[in-house]
């Protein structure tokens, strides 16, 4: 439990907690019965569940047991903030809910590695459908998932509202009432996660799909299909929106009348005239039939149904509907005939040996086979899209099962038939598991703690069992008898054969062997049966045609040979063909409960008891008439005096001794012994008597209830002074924490202080604090203030005593910069990277197109290869180009302008003149390049002169000159004879004369001939 005061949650509000709540017992009751002085009052039971019900406290354990009364309202206590308060929280920790069952079941599971089972149960109408949801969706949302396994999660909760339409109906008692008993496995694996499901369905009410009582309805999907359905699916299943159209679905009379056939299901069907008297509730102003439709529609693609499958499900609704309005005619001499078309001759002749009663009966029993099939085929498969699909876990040793039991609670009705015989056997059996794993439960757990086991005293309802189930002498054994003998039979004499059988048995009654007092309220066609939870008087009308369940074997051969794969699926061939008799109804179900009894007996239970407040299905109202009818038939008071047959209260002796130390001066506020002692030398200080409690190996056991509110009490009025004594000593604590701080800032500022004035002397104790932390304080603000890229010069100036360390710094720092930023550099970068190094080493500051040139990409060739002529290309043979550009020549005789193509190779470079290669320059040759320092795009390549054979220097022009003579250059090896001239360029004419080059500024860029014989070249500001 939790022994703050109060628990606080996200959104501000506060909630008393467990044994806090204890303070306010008077008012609100007590959270758990087993600490209720009068455990033996059933009126203070009731009592303490209208208390909690009038402050919407729902939940109330009986000890591990939680029971739930429904609101009728909704709560603001299920969202995912309340998820998460009761996740991991120990069970008695926080206040009770059906979060902190299944938190605490789903714990269990992952600890001990055991499978568990959650066991609802209550009466129509008390919430155990909507328990079952809450428990899902806790799992689905604090359970760890992936991708497959949130699909998992949405199955699990989609098939929720699949099973509510096709299993549950509109009842006298609740509009949204299970007609059939549903447990679900839940598969975890190791990690936790939900990773597959399974459901395995009992005892569907199929009796409803043909009758109703009046006020109720059939199942929900028939009224959802015929509000919901859109007009083209309504017209080709051939139905008309009205649901008063449909004698399964309405009240009628008797009558005998003729109607139109139709075809659905690949079967051709008569219409029956329906003699039956019907619910006529076809609409609920608390149900959306059309919502709930596309819920339902919804949930299905969900699941994994395909739209043929959907569509096959429909046409079998259809189709029932259809034969709920199959009529027939009697003939003079008793032969019954569908009074329909020709198509449905063979039915006809099927249907004729039959009185008018029998093919009523027939149709029926194919109503009801068919619809109940079908929910079979559905919950199938459901489980199909749930199974297991990793190979890990189909062995079963890989994971988990929490199993989730939401099944009818005992149900006494005004007119009881074979339904409620079944539902109220299932609840001894349940009882009777319940009663043993409970006392198994409290005998382990004093058996660990080292406590005596004392026996408790309790109702053994073996005998009921006995009575229902022996073989040979038992009512279901006497019922299939009755059943499978010759000659006439009827239920009159099935009754008969009970009174003959069990007519000394101490539980059973019949009108005639009743006393004069019990005849008077007993049909001569009922027998009582003294359950567990009291007396209940079963009418055997129908018990016989019930329990024989038997569809005609004509009728069975037309449901094989239809055209629709799902009754295909529940109509085998095999099935008509063996000639061995199926199990009775009663036997099927018997057998069932065996195995679900063995599900639930391998596993670690746990327990929900829903209540429903009132019949009106009004929020507040609490009818203490029907809790107490309902509080008998769950078997509270049992299980209540089973759980107080020894101790009220355990708690382990951390929990206790850490809530009521301060009740101690030798415990308060800390206890360092052992916990055993501790807890032993507080119990005797509060005075406890022996007979009051017991101590265990790791729990304290109190019996009376009053010990422990007498503790809490003393708890209570102990406070104020613990207040007292708490806010002395955080008071102290805070004054002494501020003086402390007060005394270490001033310390702080004398060394900070005299650190200044010594700030320039050599490293000694007057200046060390100081000097450290202006060393500290420059490196904090280096860490956040260091260049980002190379090109950042940035950098803060360091203190006297940090230069060479600043410096060094400095240069590790962009060394590390740099070298991070060569290892991004691609390929094609380096190159050009190394290419713009060198034209800054020749041209940086030198030249005034230099900062144009080098700003531009340099290309690896300024021509197309389609520009070079091929024969140039295979005059050069194995030297490959490396480089070209266009050019302008100018000649050494009257500087006459030539366009050539200067093309590089690896070893020389060449001129060429359309196909023709005018001039080779090889680089060993080449003794050096002039350029200007100007804008011009002039260059001269100087040629060795010593020949006069020799044509002299080229003089060139090329608009890229930056990139041409940095690639020339480099090429040639020759990056440290570029000379940039700043006024003129001489260079060698043919022969050994010279030439000169003029450079000038000038409004125009021209090339020209000048004075003296000069070229002249103007280049713009």
């Amino acid at each position: 439990m939790m022994f703050d005061m109060y628990t606080h949650f996200p959104c501000g509000r506060v909630r008393i907690v467990m044994e806090s709540a204890l303070t306010a017992r008077d008012r609100v009751g007590v959270q758990d019965f087993v600490l209720l002085e009068k455990y033996n009052s059933e009126a203070a039971l009731i009592e303490n569940l209208r208390r909690r019900f009038g402050e919407n406290l729902i939940y109330t354990y009986i000890g591990s047991v939680l029971v739930s009364v429904n609101p009728y309202k909704e709560l603001e206590m299920y969202s995912k903030q309340q998820m998460e308060r009761y996740r991991g929280v120990s069970f008695y920790e926080i206040s009770p809910h059906i979060y902190a069952l299944s938190d605490n079941t789903y714990r269990a599971m992952r600890t001990e590695r055991k499978d568990q089972c959650i066991m609802i149960s209550g009466e129509s109408g008390a919430g155990k459908t909507e328990a079952s949801k809450k428990i899902l969706l806790y799992y689905t949302v604090t359970c760890p998932i992936n991708e497959h396994m949130a699909t998992l999660g949405d199955r699990l909760l989609q098939s929720n509202p699949v099973l509510e339409a096709f299993g549950n109906a509109k009842t006298f008692r609740n509009d949204n009432s299970s007609r059939f008993g549903k447990y679900m496995d839940v598969q975890f694996d190791f990690r936790g996660a939900p990773v597959g499901g399974h459901i395995l369905n009992y005892l569907l009410e199929k009796s409803r799909v043909v009758h109703q009582n009046h006020g109720e309805r059939n199942f929900h999907i028939f009224y959802q299909l015929l509000d919901g359905g859109d007009d083209d699916l309504l017209t080709t299943l051939a139905l008309e929106r009205n649901p008063q159209s449909y004698n399964y679905l309405v009240k009628v009379c008797v009558c005998v009348c003729v109607c139109v056939c139709v075809c659905v299901c690949g079967i051709n069907r008569g219409i029956i005239c329906n003699s039956l008297v019907q619910g006529n509730c076809p609409r609920l102003s608390s149900v959306s039939d059309k919502n709930n439709w596309k819920v339902v529609m919804k949930a299905l693609s969900v699941i994994g149904f395909t739209e043929e499958e959907v569509q096959k499900l429909l046409d079998i609704i259809a189709s029932v509907l259809h034969l709920g309005n199959t009529q027939f005619g009697e003939g003079e001499e008793g032969e019954t005939y569908i009074t329909t078309e020709t198509q449905i001759t063979h039915l006809a002749k099927m249907i004729s040996p039959l009185n008018f009663e029998q093919a009523m009966s027939a149709r029926d029993a194919l109503a009801k086979a068919v619809y109940g099939r079908t929910f079979t085929w559905l919950v199938e498969k459901i489980n199909q899209s749930l199974a297991l699909k990793e190979e890990i876990y189909h062995s079963g040793k890989g994971c988990t099962v929490i199993g989730l039991l939401d099944i009818y609670g005992f149900e006494v009705l005004q007119h009881n038939s074979f339904e409620q015989f079944c539902i109220n056997y299932c609840n001894e059996k349940l009882q009777q598991l319940f009663i043993e794993l409970t006392l198994r439960s409290e005998q382990e757990e004093y058996e660990t703690e080292g406590i005596a086991w004392e026996t408790v005293q309790y109702i053994d309802n073996k005998i009921i069992c006995d009575l229902i189930e022996e073989k040979h002498k038992g009512i279901i054994s006497i019922l299939d008898e009755e059943c499978l003998r010759p000659g006439e039979t009827c239920d009159v004499s099935f009754l008969e054969k009970l009174e003959d059988t069990l007519g000394g048995h101490p539980h059973f009654v019949t009108h005639k062997l009743a006393n004069g007092k019990t005849r008077r309220v007993m049909s001569r066609e009922e027998f009582r049966l003294l359950h567990y939870a009291g007396e209940v008087n079963y009418n055997v009308n129908g018990f016989l045609d019930k329990n024989n369940d038997l569809l005609n074997r004509n009728l069975k051969e037309v449901m094989c040979q239809s055209d629709n794969q799902i009754l295909c699926h529940c109509f085998r061939r095999e099935e008509v063909i063996h000639q061995k008799r199926p199990e009775m109804a009663a036997t099927q179900f018997k057998n069932s409960l065996m195995k679900l009894m063995e599900i639930l007996m391998s596993k670690e239970p746990s327990y929900v008891r829903c209540i429903k407040p009132n019949d009106a299905k009004q929020p507040g109202r609490f009818d203490e008439v029907l809790v107490r009818h309902q509080v008998k038939y769950l078997g509270l008071m049992e299980n209540l005096r089973v759980r107080r047959a020894g101790f009220a209260y355990r708690r382990c002796f951390e929990a206790f001794l850490q809530r009521y130390k301060p009740l101690c001066p030798e415990t308060w506020p800390n206890w360092h012994g052992r916990l055993a002692d501790g807890v032993s030398t507080l119990v005797n200080h509060l005075g406890y008597k022996a007979e009051e409690y017991k101590l265990g190996r790791s729990k304290i056991f109190i019996r009376f209830p009053k010990t422990l509110f007498s503790t809490e009490d003393a708890l209570q009025a102990k406070k104020p002074e613990i207040v007292i004594t708490i806010q002395s000593a955080w008071r102290g604590m805070k004054a002494r924490r501020r003086a402390k701080r007060r005394r270490q800032a001033a310390e702080l500022i004398r060394k900070l202080i005299k650190g200044f004035i010594y700030r320039h002397e050599e490293y000694c104790p007057e200046n060390e604090y100081f000097l450290d932390h202006v060393r500290c304080s420059f490196l904090k603000n280096l860490r956040k203030n260091l260049p980002k890229s190379v090109l950042d010069q940035n950098w803060p100036t360091p203190p006297p005593s940090l230069v060479e360390t600043s410096d060094h710094l400095r240069r590790l720092h962009m060394r590390n910069m740099v070298m991070k930023y060569c290892r991004r550099v691609q390929p094609e970068w380096k190159k050009q990277m190394m290419q713009k190094v060198i034209a800054s080493e020749i041209f940086k500051d030198q030249k005034d197109s230099y900062p144009q040139g080098v700003g531009r990409l340099f290309l690896d060739s300024r021509l197309e290869r389609e520009q070079i002529n091929l024969k140039v290309v295979q005059t050069l043979g194995n030297d490959k180009v490396q480089y070209g550009v266009s050019v302008v020549k100018y000649d050494r005789r009257g500087f006459k302008p030539r366009p050539r193509q200067l093309l590089l190779t690896n070893t020389f470079a060449v001129l060429v003149e359309r196909t023709k290669i005018k001039q080779r320059v090889d680089y060993t040759a080449l003794r050096g390049i002039s350029v200007s320092s100007l804008s011009d795009g002039m260059f001269v390549l100087h040629m060795p002169n010593e020949d006069n054979k020799q044509k002299g220097d080229v003089v060139l022009h090329c608009d890229h000159v930056i990139e041409l003579v940095t690639k020339l250059a480099m090429m040639a090896g020759k990056v440290n004879y570029v000379n940039v001239s700043p006024g003129s360029i001489r260079f060698v004419l043919a022969r050994g004369k010279e030439g000169i080059i003029d450079f000038v500024r000038g409004s125009e860029l021209k090339v020209a001939k000048g004075k003296r014989g000069h070229l002249l070249v103007v280049s713009l500001f």
